[in-house]
């Protein structure tokens, strides 16, 4: 079998979902339009809890963590990709490649971990209240955040110099929307099992303990809801859990079939569906979710804006 080195060579060539559709320009518009709902909808929620100091709780942090780290991910992924299917030009350097898939394994590892936090955060603040402000203090809720970014980047750095240390076959073609380790390991001309099996065990590791973490908080938090005396504090509980829970079910279902599902079970275009569906689409509804229902949020955004507008009404 023939190498190439693609180090030096020209790189990759990414074929994403947008080139196996056959409506490309109408999933073009549509992923250029989420990606601004992402922008606008995550940017104004980042907004938000900067700027009211109501926000400025732990619940909150880790609401506009999410944000960023949302607003970040679908940044990495999303404007290339468009970019690449307007200028007819998806190749990708190799230092470009894994700079990619560093950031993407960063901020989806990341997401995991906080989303575990952030349960957390709902069971203490649920049941055991008298211990919240001891629990959750600042300090606590920083150490958390700065956790998942930290363990995040060593796991990605990681994974990825191990991937692109290994030689890739003539053919340049990833047939995936961006540089992931599953797909580019389908191009390395050396036994890739055990690394494979590595990556398994991880994402096993990054995902489903956490997610575990996440249901057995969810487990005591809806005994307790369901023993609170209080219509309307059980409802105010109920609707802030079933938001969290709408985006762990939408971050986990993709990444978890990404990466838990064993290799035989994968085939490209599922994989790109798959992951749009958590790169693209979570990003641009996670927000909208979470403020929908939320009348601290909304509350707030009315306050902002009204603050911006008064000035101008009196003007007139």
């Amino acid at each position: 079998m023939e190498f190439w080195n693609s180090t030096l060579g020209s790189g990759f060539i990414l074929v994403g979902i947008l080139d196996d559709s056959g409506y490309p320009e109408l999933l073009c518009a549509t992923i250029i339009a989420l990606y601004m709902l992402a922008l606008t909808s995550n940017g104004l929620l980042l907004l938000v809890i900067t700027m009211d100091a109501r926000l400025h709780v732990p619940m909150y942090l880790f609401l506009g963590q999410l944000s960023l780290m949302d607003l970040l991910l679908t940044s990495v992924i999303t404007p290339k990709a468009v970019v690449d299917y307007l200028l007819k030009d998806n190749t990708i350097s190799f230092g470009g490649c894994a700079l990619q898939m560093f950031l993407e394994l960063v901020l989806g590892s990341a997401e995991d971990l906080l989303l575990a936090f952030m349960a957390y955060d709902r069971y203490v603040a649920i049941c055991q209240p008298l211990n919240y402000t001891i629990l959750m203090s600042h300090k606590v809720c920083w150490l958390l955040i700065a956790t998942s970014w930290i363990l995040a980047s060593l796991t990605a750095l990681i994974f990825t110099t191990y991937t692109m240390q290994y030689p890739f076959c003539k053919s340049r073609e990833i047939r995936h929307l961006f540089c992931e380790i599953p797909p580019l390991l389908k191009l390395a001309c050396a036994d890739t099992s055990t690394y494979e099996l590595m990556v398994y065990l991880t994402g096993v590791s990054v995902l489903i303990l956490p997610l575990a973490v996440i249901l057995a908080s969810y487990v005591r938090i809806l005994y307790s809801v369901l023993h609170m005396p209080s219509n309307e504090g059980r409802k105010k509980a109920l609707v802030t859990c079933s938001s969290h829970l709408t985006v762990v079910g939408m971050w986990y279902g993709g990444a978890s079939f990404m990466y838990v599902l064993p290799r035989q079970f994968h085939n490209p275009k599922q994989d790109n569906v798959l992951s749009v569906f958590y790169t693209i689409v979570t990003p641009a509804l996670n927000p909208l979710i979470y403020s929908l229902r939320n009348k601290e949020v909304t509350g707030a955004l009315r306050r902002i804006l009204g603050k911006r507008l008064l000035p101008t009404q009196s003007t007139f």
